[in-house]
């Protein structure tokens, strides 16, 4: 039987941290290892508890779930977060897929998406493709100011070959490996090879990030 993915639940409120956890355990592969009120709080819990996967709210108390990410991710690899979020949070969401966050999921993700987005995440791949992130990902686009957007990102998609410009335009889309090799007629080893060029070449940790350049440089605008 293998390990169970541990999890970390960061929120203020005690009932979605009770609302989450009840949810989290009912899967045999999944276990919830940690619980913290804020940032500073997790900060202190998430090195002893060794989890996988964090989930962490954006406004909280003492520390925010920003730079708590931040602080995350910048010790090491593991574990890897995911931003809970509304619409009203769109800016700080950005924000926090720049500084290392693997995904995001609003809070009325339903529970069935928001198990396999903690799998996801654990795999190693980032959570950018069920339909209502795609719809978040390019809203976040949208109401980004004009003076945010990334020159470097344009000068590192410069990088890419033709192909590459097309995969990452699929991704963009929130299309899978799978997905992307029946668009383009081609083996789906041959899309993994792809994305881990991408990946390279714009310095990204994970699709997410990928992605938000590709948006940034103005290679996928919203709603086209």
């Amino acid at each position: 039987m293998t390990t169970p993915i541990r999890v970390a639940l960061v929120d203020d409120q005690h009932l979605v941290r009770a609302g989450f956890r009840m949810v989290i355990e009912s899967q045999p592969d999944l276990t919830v290892v940690a619980e913290a009120g804020d940032g500073a709080m997790a900060l202190q819990v998430l090195p002893a508890a060794a989890a996988d996967v964090v989930l962490m709210d954006v406004r909280m108390p003492l520390m925010d779930g920003l730079t708590a990410t931040q602080t995350l991710t910048a010790a090491g690899p593991r574990p890897r977060v995911i931003v809970l979020t509304t619409f009203d949070l769109d800016e700080y969401v950005l924000r926090a897929i720049r500084a290392g966050a693997s995904g995001f999921l609003l809070k009325d993700t339903p529970p069935e998406d928001m198990l396999e987005a903690i799998r996801t995440v654990h795999a190693g791949d980032a959570v950018i493709a069920p339909s209502s992130t795609r719809r978040l990902l390019e809203h976040l686009v949208t109401v980004l100011p004009e003076d945010a957007r990334d020159d470097g990102a344009r000068s590192a998609l410069g990088q890419l070959t033709e192909r590459e410009r097309e995969v990452l335009v699929l991704m963009a889309r929130g299309r899978s490996n799978g997905e992307i090799a029946g668009d383009l007629y081609v083996a789906e080893a041959t899309v993994k090879t792809h994305v881990g060029n991408i990946l390279a070449k714009l310095g990204a940790r994970d699709r997410v990030q990928a992605v938000v350049a590709a948006y940034e440089a103005g290679l996928v605008r919203p709603g086209r």
